[in-house]
């Protein structure tokens, strides 16, 4: 089915904020935010209303003006309960007026200007990671030599960094150009898969003269935007388990946190926004859409002709790496990618049945050269020593084991829950020997 393919031409097209939106306090990789304003408060666009007192975070912003109607609980579009600011809109689109560009010129601003900036505007990654951008910054300056430009977005489906690159190529070509001075060197990359070249030869055309940037067109290969294959491509360098980008001497960010950052600076507007691809065989009319941060789901899709078919399956994302919807009044956050709605016909359900009949397609299929199979298996039995000797955390989620498993094995989703649990011990024998320290 090519319908999916609707969404590469479709323009972005920007969505009338709806009556109320839903603002939740951690959309970010690190510590949730506080909320900052109180029920009854009038708040303007753009104006902070959720701040990280201490720790790995980002602030949020108002994305429209209006009352705070409420600050209550409200499941995330996975079910996870979050702390939410509820913001009637009272549609006068008033502006909060600590917006302003940045006043000095690029010349005369140093790191720590640049990383504040970034870091006041709330901006994480926006392919889906949502790690905090300062902190990625602030972590490769003096230890990056190349900056990576992630716009292969070679999940299936998902067309919304192409349409930037098409619509908007300067907004992501100066946001690399402020990256390269916080991290004072000359070199990066704009790496872009060869079923877009529309956008690699639009970007050429604006940088022919540029010695700084340059653009590489990469085969169309799953799951070609992750980090690992990104640097090892590009520099042929490979990254160990545990190790970061910077180690590798990279740093790498996804376009549209690019565009984000030139926003930051030009407009002063901090991150209220962000492109969304709906698509799916379910939905009318599938867009890209620019979708006020806490708006609800429904709402995106009915601005979308709502679904033609009964969905059998939603995602929050990629069809690959994207997560089921729990909730449609869920709102969009700073890491929604894409919305997807499938019909039975077209989603690829499982019979709650499954059985790993040894077969190694899915060993075959990991691009980390992982043992899925027994990943899986030792999650299932919480044998999470045995997880960690089988490299577990090296698992990039992608899917490709899950996608390929005749047995219809749900693989990665066992081993993201097997993922989960070592976290959780390792932070609580982390505050176990914090505690004891004392």
């Amino acid at each position: 089915m090519d319908e999916h393919k609707n969404t590469k031409k479709s323009q972005i097209r920007r969505m009338p904020a709806p009556a109320e939106v839903f603002i939740p306090m951690n959309q970010h990789i690190g510590v949730p935010c506080k909320p900052v304003v109180s029920v009854g408060d009038l708040v303007a666009r753009g104006q902070v209303i959720g701040v990280v007192e201490a720790g790995l975070g980002c602030p949020v912003h108002a994305s429209v003006s209006g009352v705070v109607k409420e600050i209550l609980v409200k499941h995330d579009a996975q079910g996870r309960d979050l702390q939410t600011i509820v913001i009637e809109n009272d549609g006068l689109n008033t502006i909060c007026p600590d917006i302003k560009p940045f006043e000095k010129a690029l010349t005369e601003t140093d790191a720590e200007e640049i990383v504040e900036v970034i870091r006041s505007a709330g901006l994480c990654g926006m392919g889906g990671a949502g790690f905090p951008s300062y902190a990625k910054l602030q972590g490769a300056i003096g230890k990056a030599d190349k900056l990576i430009i992630n716009g292969a977005e070679c999940e299936p489906f998902l067309s919304a960094d192409h349409r930037l690159l098409l619509e908007n190529p300067a907004a992501v070509i100066n946001g690399a150009k402020i990256l390269l001075k916080a991290l004072a060197i000359t070199d990066a990359v704009i790496a872009v898969e060869d079923n877009k070249l529309d956008a690699a030869n639009k970007l050429e055309e604006l940088l022919v003269d540029d010695e700084m940037i340059k653009v590489r067109v990469l085969k169309t290969k799953y799951p070609q935007g992750d980090e690992r294959q990104l640097i090892y491509v590009l520099t042929g360098k490979q990254l160990q388990a545990g190790q970061l980008p910077a180690e590798a001497g990279c740093v790498i960010f996804n376009v549209e946190t690019c565009a984000a950052v030139y926003n930051a600076f030009s407009h002063g507007m901090p991150v209220i926004e962000r492109t969304v691809t709906v698509d799916g065989d379910a939905v009318s009319m599938p867009k890209n859409v620019l979708v006020p941060i806490g708006t609800p789901l429904a709402d995106v899709i009915e601005f979308c002709g709502g679904f033609k078919k009964d969905p059998a399956k939603i995602i929050n994302g990629g069809p690959m790496m994207g997560r089921a919807v729990h909730d449609l009044s869920a709102p969009v956050t700073k890491t929604t990618a894409g919305i997807l709605a499938f019909s039975a016909k077209f989603a690829k359900t499982r019979s709650g049945h499954y059985q790993c009949i040894r077969c190694g397609k899915c060993v075959e299929a990991c691009p980390m050269h992982l043992m899925p199979l027994y990943l899986a298996a030792f999650g299932r039995k919480d044998d999470l020593d045995k997880c960690m000797d089988y490299d577990i955390m090296s698992c990039v989620e992608c899917g490709c084991c899950t996608y390929t498993c005749p047995g219809q094995v749900p693989i990665v989703q066992q081993i993201q829950i097997a993922k989960g649990k070592i976290r959780e011990k390792q932070a609580a024998e982390k505050a176990a020997k914090k505690e004891a320290e004392k």
